[in-house]
Formats: C-alpha cells, structure tokens, sequence
C-alpha cells in the first residue's frame, strides 16, 4: 500500500457531497444520471464556449451541469481547465496556491477538492481558527486545554488520503487520526483528546503511542527505537473505509496498519494540540493508490 494519490482524484461525485458539506461517498453514483446530449444544443457547444460560461459557476452549479450530457461532463474532466483555475482563484487564498502547502497536488481540481475536506473553522475547539491559507489549525495560548478539529467533509465508504504536519512545537500531547461527529473537541488540561474515548482513534506523535477508548493499544510504528517526529514532516493518514483499517506513512515510507475494524461509521479526520501558538496543516490528497 502507498499513499500516492490517484490522478484525477477529484471525481465530480466527490466534489458535489464536499459542496454539500455532508459524509462523503467515493461511489460515483451520480453519473449514471448522465444523458446523451449528443442530439442536443447543449451536446453541440464548443468546448471553448462551454468553458468560458462555466468559469463565472459556483461548484454546486458545476456539479449539476457535469450532470447534463456526456459532452458537459468531458468538457468538466479536464482538472486544469479554465474553469477550475478561475474557481480556485475565487475560493482558495493567494497564500495558499503560492505556498507549498498544495504542492504535492498537480490540478486545480484536487486543489480545490483539498479545500473542501480541509480542517474546519466551524467544528473545532473555541481556543483554535483556521488561518487565511484555509488549511493551518493556529492554538492559541491557553492554559490547561487541549483542543482539537475535526475536517470539513466525513467518510463512510471508500479509501482516502491526507496530509497532516506540524510547524510548531508538538508540546507534551500531539495526536492524529479520525473521529466521528460525536468526538469531543476541547478538554481541561493536558491530555491526548484523541483516542480519549470509543468515538476517536489517535497517534500520539510525541511518545509513539496509539489511543483507542482511553486506552493505549501499543507502540506504532512497530518496530526498535523508532525515529521521533519531526517539526516540518508531512504524516500521511490512509483511511480505507472498505476494510475498515486506518494506516500512516512518513516520508513515503508505509509504516502499517495502525487500527483494524473499525465502525461503519461517518469517520472525519481529525487533529488535538495542546502547545500554546502551535500550528497543524492538513491537506487532502484523494484516492490512494496500491503498490
């Protein structure tokens, strides 16, 4: 298993439930709603004109016209098209195209995908925002809290990946890994929130720990002596929601399955600091692939 990502891993299906901001699904149901519109007025438009109209949509507008005809969802395919650079300019920050926060994402597409699942600003402790690039978790310096985030968009089927790294001091607690929508957020003092209960699964960055129902359930990775974490480094999480297993890789390098069976559930990834000023980004990849 490797956590690179699938080209094109922003499917207009996948784009339509983070839009909606609901638990994502990876089927692809909706195109077999697809019609041939190869008889039609809308079949016939050239792609330039198509193009040109559908940079001035919204998302939800997109999804629906990817819904159209055959010739409308080709025209939307192409993930570094016109349309979605206009729409990458209108939601995601300068900062953040210009940074190297997305530049392990090759398309527009999967940038704005990434924009979707990204931490939210709306579901996480009151001591932590989400900075202006919209991906960075900032802690603010208060006593005796841990507080964490949940991202925007859940899953319940499918396998997916993400980024997660820290540019700041990890403190005594630093914890990734997944939660459901019932997974407190923000606790007194100065604890791994994460894994805090049956509603959460966490690593513990700082000692090497994986937490399950308050309960630690090992060492990971599993192996003598292994290497600390580092400030800067990028985590990927694996979540494959069809065999139920969350796993994580350091520098390409798959460190194995951290957590078997779990729930069929609407599962989120999810972050808990306690270091005052700290900061966590975290960056959506899509689909990972095997091999």
């Amino acid at each position: 298993m490797s956590g690179a990502v699938a080209g094109g891993g922003a499917q207009s299906a996948g784009l339509g439930s983070a839009a909606a901001g609901c638990c994502s699904s990876s089927s692809g149901a909706g195109s077999a709603a697809l019609l041939n519109g190869g008889s039609s007025i809308a079949g016939r438009l050239p792609s330039r004109v198509l193009e040109h109209m559908f940079s001035y949509l919204e998302l939800p507008d997109l999804m629906n016209c990817s819904l159209v005809c055959w010739h409308w969802y080709n025209c939307l395919a192409d993930e570094n098209s016109e349309v979605w650079r206009s729409l990458c300019a209108r939601l995601l920050s300068e900062e953040a195209l210009r940074s190297d926060v997305l530049c392990n994402l090759t398309s527009y597409k999967g940038k704005l995908k990434s924009f979707q699942h990204a931490l939210s600003s709306h579901d996480c402790s009151r001591n932590v925002y989400i900075k202006k690039n919209g991906f960075t978790l900032h802690r603010n310096p208060i006593a005796q809290s841990t507080d964490g985030a949940r991202g925007k968009i859940g899953f319940s089927e499918g396998r997916h990946a993400w980024e997660i790294w820290w540019e700041g001091p990890l403190g005594t607690v630093a914890v990734i890994g997944i939660a459901t929508k019932r997974a407190p957020m923000q606790c007194q003092g100065y604890v791994a929130l994460l894994g805090s209960d049956d509603q959460s699964w966490g690593w513990n960055l700082v000692d090497n720990n994986l937490l399950h129902n308050g309960e630690v359930n090992g060492n990971f990775p599993q192996c003598n002596n292994a290497p600390k974490y580092q400030i800067g480094e990028r985590i990927r999480v694996i979540l494959d929601m069809d065999d139920k297993t969350l796993a994580f890789e350091r520098g390409f390098e798959f460190l194995g399955v951290a957590f078997r069976g779990l729930p069929k559930a609407c599962l989120f990834p999810a972050v808990s600091a306690v270091y005052g000023n700290t900061e966590v980004t975290m960056v959506y990849l899509g689909r990972p692939l095997d091999g």
